[in-house]
C-alpha cells in the first residue's frame, strides 16, 4: 500500500486490512536492542533522511519516516502520510490477529530469524504467516528454526523449480515451500526508460517475463497447494494479466485500485 500511505507503517496496513485486503507484506529488521521492526531498508538514508542503520541504533532512537516518499514499483509518483512511526512486528500481530502477513527477513541473522519465529508462536500465527528471503541460506535457516511457519521459493529455488518445469521434471520432484513470489518482468520496462535500455537488456527482461509468466506452471502448483503471488503491480493491465495467468493474488501498492479491479474481474 505504499502508494496510498507510507510504507510499513501501521496506517498503511490498517487502510489495506480496512478495503479488505487478504494479505500484509512486510520487510523485517532488528535494532540494537533485539527488537524486530518493520522496514524495506536496513539503512534509513532514502526513507527517513537520516543515514544511519536500524541495527545500530536502539528501537527508542530509530527516526522518523519522511513525510513524502517515492513509490518504487510507480514511476515519478509520490506518497505523503502522517504516520511516519516506524513499527514493531508484534504491533502487526496486534492489530491484525486474523491476518495472513508474510513476512521477508530482510538479513541474514540468525537472532532476527528466532525473534520472529518466537513472535509468531507467541500470537499462534503459525497458520496466518509466511516467511523467507531471496537467498537460500536465510529460507533454510527459517525452515529449521520453525518448520511449522510456511515458507517461499528463494531465487536459487526459482530457478530449479523454472529448470524441472522446462524439462518435464516438475509433477515428480516434491516442494517444502508453500509460496511463489515473484516479479513480473515486463514491469521493469514501465519503470526505467525504454530508450536508456540496451537491446540486450531489453532481451534479458523479455526472457525472463516469457519464461516465467507460464500459466501452465501457476496451474501445476495451484494444483501441488502452492500459492503464486506477483509483485508489485499496479496498473490494472498488469492487474488482468496476473490473474489471466493464474496467480492466487498480487502484491500492490494501490490496494483500492486492485480492490476496484477485483470487483469488476469476471
Amino acid at each position: 500500500g505504499a502508494g496510498e500511505n507510507l510504507e510499513n507503517t501501521m496506517a498503511a496496513f490498517h487502510h489495506a486490512v480496512n478495503i479488505g485486503t487478504d494479505m500484509l507484506e512486510l520487510d523485517c529488521h532488528l535494532t540494537k536492542d533485539e527488537q524486530v521492526v518493520v522496514s524495506h531498508d536496513e539503512n534509513l538514508k532514502r526513507s527517513t533522511g537520516v543515514d544511519v542503520n536500524i541495527s545500530d541504533l536502539k528501537y527508542s532512537e530509530l527516526p522518523p519516516y519522511l513525510c513524502k516518499l517515492d513509490v518504487t514499483f510507480q514511476k515519478e509518483c509520490h506518497c505523503e502520510g502522517k504516520d511516519n512511526r516506524i513499527p514493531l512486528l508484534k504491533e502487526v500481530f496486534e492489530a491484525f490477529p486474523q491476518t495472513p502477513v508474510n513476512i521477508d527477513i530482510k538479513v541474514n541473522n540468525n537472532v532476527l530469524i528466532k525473534k520472529v519465529s518466537e513472535l509468531v508462536s507467541q500470537y499462534k500465527r503459525e497458520h496466518l504467516t509466511v516467511w523467507g528471503n531471496v537467498s537460500y541460506e536465510v529460507v533454510s535457516k527459517c525452515l529449521k528454526e520453525n518448520a511449522d511457519i510456511p515458507i517461499i521459493f528463494c531465487l536459487q529455488r526459482v530457478l530449479l523449480l523454472l529448470g524441472l518445469f522446462y524439462t518435464g521434471l516438475l509433477p515428480f520432484i516434491p516442494f517444502k515451500e508453500e509460496f511463489l513470489e515473484i516479479p513480473m518482468p515486463s514491469i521493469i520496462l514501465k519503470l526505467k526508460e525504454p530508450q536508456k535500455m540496451t537491446r540486450s537488456q531489453k532481451f534479458i527482461i523479455w526472457l525472463a517475463d516469457t519464461l516465467l509468466m507460464r500459466k501452465a506452471l501457476f496451474d501445476h502448483l495451484t494444483a501441488r497447494g502452492i500459492q503464486v503471488y506477483i509483485w508489485v503491480l499496479n496498473e490494472e493491465q498488469e492487474y488482468k494479466r496476473a490473474f489471466d495467468l493464474g496467480a492466487t493474488g498480487v502484491m500492490t501498492d494501490y490496494p483500492t485500485k486492485l480492490k476496484e479491479f477485483l470487483h469488476n474481474y469476471p
